[in-house]
């Protein structure tokens, strides 16, 4: 995300698809790197709990005032638009739902855009989420889509995780693309990306720094090294671009 908002030079937008209670915004807001506009999209009872947290903690509050030039901000229960900061309660398999709230917020298709999709896309039927993909490559003149999810899904730890979720009801609709990296890359290519690549999040750990890795693992023990290394070689993230070769925006990788 840092990559993509220093190569726009922060004239972008980001919006992030099933965002939860994240706080990407308020970090880039306190490292100067904010999008000219940051979408949220969840669910409408997802966003009513964020908002309510925003309403009442002037620790969340504050930062969207502060940037807001008008008297007031628009804000109910499913919706807070303001000029650099939106949330938006919609369901992400109704494209058209989806698209109608974010121009009304004053989505950009002009802007180069980062979308990003943590753990979502896996929720739904992989038609659905297709379509979503699809919709995200057709609908920027510039962008990029950067996905973290479920891999490696067909062996036996897949299949145990598989189970064990939908013992609990919590069925995987959309593990089918999720059986390996290049699955993961093809779902992008064939839904109108240009560029994909991915990468399992054990080879993502061996590539930070040092120094990094020990601040990690200071911060609690953990003598369960093989468990962590199979659990993170079945999570993958995934990143495509369209356009954008004037920003170098396919140099942008892990």
């Amino acid at each position: 995300m840092k990559a993509f908002l220093r190569k726009t030079e922060c004239h972008c937008q980001v919006i992030n698809l099933g965002a939860g209670m994240d706080t990407a915004f308020w970090m880039l807001k306190d490292q100067d790197l904010l999008p000219s506009k940051y979408f949220e999209v969840d669910f409408p009872m997802i966003v009513t709990r964020k908002l309510h947290n925003i309403k009442f903690k002037p620790l969340l509050s504050q930062p969207i005032l502060e940037l807001h030039c008008e008297d007031t901000l628009h804000m109910d229960g499913h919706l807070l638009d303001s000029k650099r900061y939106a949330i938006i309660g919609a369901d992400l398999r109704d494209i058209s739902e989806l698209e109608e709230k974010l121009k009304k917020c004053n989505m950009n298709t002009q802007l180069p855009t980062l979308l990003v999709t943590e753990c979502v896309l896996v929720y739904m039927t992989p038609e659905q989420s297709a379509s979503l993909i699809k919709w995200a490559a057709s609908s920027f003149v510039t962008a990029m889509f950067v996905n973290y999810e479920q891999v490696n899904m067909e062996d036996r730890f897949g299949q145990i995780m598989v189970e064990n979720l939908r013992r609990r009801q919590c069925d995987l609709a959309g593990v089918e693309p999720c059986k390996s990296l290049e699955s993961q890359k093809q779902r992008l290519l064939s839904n109108g990306w240009e560029t994909a690549s991915a990468m399992n999040m054990m080879e993502l750990y061996s590539r930070l720094p040092r120094t990094e890795v020990s601040r990690i693992e200071s911060l609690e023990f953990l003598d369960e090294l093989e468990l962590l290394e199979q659990l993170m070689q079945h999570y993958c993230l995934c990143w495509a671009t369209k356009g954008g070769s004037h920003l170098g925006l396919k140099d942008i990788t892990c």
